[in-house]
């Protein structure tokens, strides 16, 4: 409702909502396969928020968070632990049951398991990989050096290296003995809710990367941009690629297509 009618009138409705100052918001509802970690899944949902263009609520994207913290581990599974995948489809049958038309999943290392998760939901899934190659594409040329910070797991499934070398992009990545003491440490750091202490190490991690000639560096575990926010990031000097925000962007312009 909006406002009083005057006697004798219908009851007045306010309009439905614009999502992008001028276009009719969007009946389309974007479902989140969170929990993988719960903090990282709660802050897509805020940068999803940050990043519309809105002025009411309504202008905002309709979404539906599954946050299952209990999904197996997914680089234990890659070392032959429990599969992650019927906590994942049990999650997307969840969102499909909601009315969602489509997927995004703010885990970067779970994308090791999206052809069986695409196959099964039925509607379109955007990929974190792919959203995120197209914001790196307005910030390094292709030829460039990228570097690329991730789980372990995530760099072993080659997720980034094989995307973005296809788009033409040099890839550079960090040693065994860098990810077991820098990279690793601060993507623990963030799950445990030590969030400042990820830091430090992500930033060692950013400058070795740039000194072998990375014009920019995507932070390709959506536990690492909460870690190197924690701190003056900006004073890094080069081009940092936030999958979380890559994928919030690929969302909204899925919600106003």
């Amino acid at each position: 409702m909006c406002g009083k009618a005057s006697p004798g009138q219908a009851p007045r409705v306010c309009n439905k909502g614009m999502l992008g100052h001028g276009s009719p918001m969007t009946d389309k509802i974007l479902g989140v396969l969170g929990g993988m970690g719960p903090l990282a899944s709660a802050h897509f949902m805020t940068r999803l928020t940050l990043l519309t263009p809105a002025e009411l609520d309504q202008d905002h994207v309709p979404a539906v968070l599954w946050s299952d913290p209990r999904v197996p581990d997914r680089m234990a599974a890659r070392r032959g632990g429990p599969s992650p995948l019927p906590a994942l489809l049990r999650g997307i049958d969840g969102l499909l049951t909601a009315g969602c038309g489509a997927i995004v999943i703010p885990c970067n290392t779970a994308h090791g398991w999206y052809d069986d998760i695409a196959r099964h939901a039925g509607v379109p899934v955007l990929h974190i990989v792919e959203a995120a190659a197209d914001q790196l594409a307005k910030q390094a040329a292709p030829g460039a050096g990228v570097g690329i910070m991730g789980t372990q797991a995530t760099l072993d499934m080659r997720l980034y290296h094989d995307r973005l070398e296809a788009r033409g992009w040099t890839t550079l990545t960090p040693t065994a003995a860098e990810m077991a003491e820098l990279v690793g440490p601060a993507i623990a750091a963030v799950k445990a809710n030590r969030v400042a202490e990820a830091y430090a190490p992500l930033a060692e991690m950013t400058t070795i990367l740039v000194a072998r000639g990375a014009a920019a560096v995507v932070l390709g575990c959506t536990e690492i941009p909460l870690g190197i926010q924690a701190g003056p990031y900006t004073s890094l000097g080069v081009p940092l690629i936030d999958s979380i925000d890559a994928l919030a962007l690929a969302a909204i312009a899925w919600a106003r297509s």
